[in-house]
């Protein structure tokens, strides 16, 4: 446990959630990097691969860029269900359904070692 899991240059995880930050679909590549079955996630809080070491600012900054409709991105490091982590290089955007219901997707891919050690030292000012 605790080991870092090394995304490779191939891997896309995609996942959708509700304005609540609800799951509602996950893709393979989310599914084998996280450990979790798509059942296990679909109906989840999203959060439920959110690392410890991941400050409140960064998911707050997050939201607020999705109220607002606007892309963000970000370098996030979670957690998978056997409890070892992984960093991705995040980037979600806002959509809203033809029924008037907003929808975040969320598309994540291997960052760089310096995008990591970046965001680390970032990290340690936040939290």
């Amino acid at each position: 446990m605790n080991q870092e899991i090394q995304l490779n240059k191939d891997t896309m995880i995609v996942s959708e959630t509700d304005e609540k930050g609800i799951i509602l679909y996950a893709n393979d590549d989310f599914c084998t990097i996280a450990g979790y079955s798509k059942d296990e996630l679909i109906g989840q809080a999203h959060n439920i691969v959110r690392h410890k070491d991941m400050p409140k600012a960064a998911f707050k900054d997050l939201w607020e860029h999705m109220k607002a409709k606007k892309v963000w991105n970000g370098i996030v490091k979670n957690i998978t269900k056997e409890g070892n982590y992984y960093w991705v290089n995040a980037t979600a955007y806002c959509v809203t359904k033809n029924n008037g219901e907003n929808r975040l997707l969320s598309v994540r891919v291997k960052p760089t070692a310096e995008e990591i050690n970046n965001a680390i030292a970032l990290y340690k000012t936040l939290n």
